[in-house]
């Protein structure tokens, strides 16, 4: 009787262990492919921003600047045209052409110097008049 007892509980044992086993065996095998899914993606948004800057920074002599101080819009603006391009995130990132914001990577958005200008005034910079 306690043989019988003994194999069964050495059966039991060995199926857990077995189960255990194929299971930590199924998660590294579905980390691993969520790891490569990953890496794919990551790599092809890299390449994909690095060519926007590539392709940006065709069109653009002049990078994007962070500026201080009190911030003249006018002067920004070169050509004139009432526009510049301004970080969405860091709107002291100016640029009187389209660009990539050097601090923190983001596309510039075109806006108007006075969209420009309140987008500053209300995060605390200071705007020439």
């Amino acid at each position: 009787m306690e043989l019988k007892i003994l194999r069964t509980l050495g059966i039991i044992v060995i199926i857990s262990f077995w189960s255990a086993s194929y299971s930590f065996g199924q998660n590294k095998l579905m980390n691993q492919t969520h790891n490569d899914k990953m890496e794919k993606y990551s790599s092809k948004n890299m390449e994909m921003n690095m060519k926007e800057m590539k392709d940006i920074s065709k069109t653009n002599s002049e990078e994007p600047r962070l500026y201080k101080g009190i911030i003249n819009l006018k002067e920004i603006d070169k050509n004139k045209d009432g526009k510049i391009y301004q970080c969405p995130m860091d709107f002291n990132v100016l640029s009187d052409k389209p660009g990539i914001d050097p601090k923190c990577g983001m596309k510039l958005k075109e806006v108007t110097i006075k969209e420009a200008g309140e987008n500053l005034l209300n995060h605390g910079f200071h705007v020439k008049k």
